[in-house]
């Protein structure tokens, strides 16, 4: 039989264990929006490590130009901070999967990232906030006044190469979208939709959420529900 001591020295040895296993949380991925920065994701990175994340499992990549927002697309130099960032985020992650939160252009940037990569069963969460997954009508209908290249085939211009092979692919095992029909960027001349949908929305998506903010507010306020969905 075994004594007190014994009994007590065995509890103490799980006591890691349990916490290591407390502590494992998908790592996740924050993809900013065109010349934007990680610290974008300030609240939800704060929240987060709040909430028993830690440095380590919070991934925000750097991308693109920051003083040019003509002069970035989804093709080349862009791309490679954020496959780096996902791709090495997996490796690492404790579970084997990561969650991805993404930003404006960042939402477009971080699904051809995944879908080039192939790593859609490795996202367990993907969330687009004010993306424009179906395009922008600042940008034109592709290939006609299509000036810069964030409008340009590997950019948003409506009907893009780019958009038009998005279609019909998954980014995660559960994909969200947040969106507002007061968008500054995406609801340009007052239209939010393309094709009826909202531009924001992201085929087969989960659920598709509503909030009364701009642009930027859309994320900002919203990381607490931005957090719910990847607990």
């Amino acid at each position: 039989m075994m004594s007190i001591k014994h009994v007590l020295l065995a509890l103490l040895l799980l006591i890691p264990a349990t916490a290591a296993r407390a502590v494992c949380h998908d790592t996740v991925v924050m993809v900013h929006g065109n010349t934007g920065s990680p610290s974008d994701f300030v609240n939800t990175y704060n929240l987060l490590r709040q909430n028993g994340w830690s440095d380590a499992q919070i991934v925000r990549p750097s991308w693109g130009n920051p003083y040019c927002a003509a002069c970035n697309d989804h093709n080349g130099t862009e791309e490679t901070p954020v496959k780096n960032a996902i791709s090495n985020a997996i490796a690492g992650s404790c579970s084997g999967k990561i969650d991805v939160i993404a930003h404006s252009m960042g939402v477009t940037l971080a699904m051809r990232e995944i879908d080039k990569l192939g790593v859609a069963s490795k996202v367990d969460t993907f969330i687009g906030i004010a993306g424009a997954v179906h395009g922008l009508w600042s940008c034109g209908v592709y290939p006609y006044n299509v000036l810069t290249a964030t409008c340009g085939s590997y950019g948003l211009s409506i009907g893009s190469p780019l958009l038009e092979s998005f279609a019909g692919h998954r980014y995660g095992t559960h994909m969200y979208s947040f969106k507002s029909w007061i968008d500054e960027i995406n609801c340009y001349g007052g239209v939010c939709t393309v094709d009826g949908v909202h531009t924001s929305s992201i085929p087969g998506e989960d659920a598709s959420f509503d909030y009364p903010y701009g642009h930027y507010q859309l994320l900002w306020y919203t990381a607490a529900d931005q957090m719910a969905l990847i607990q």
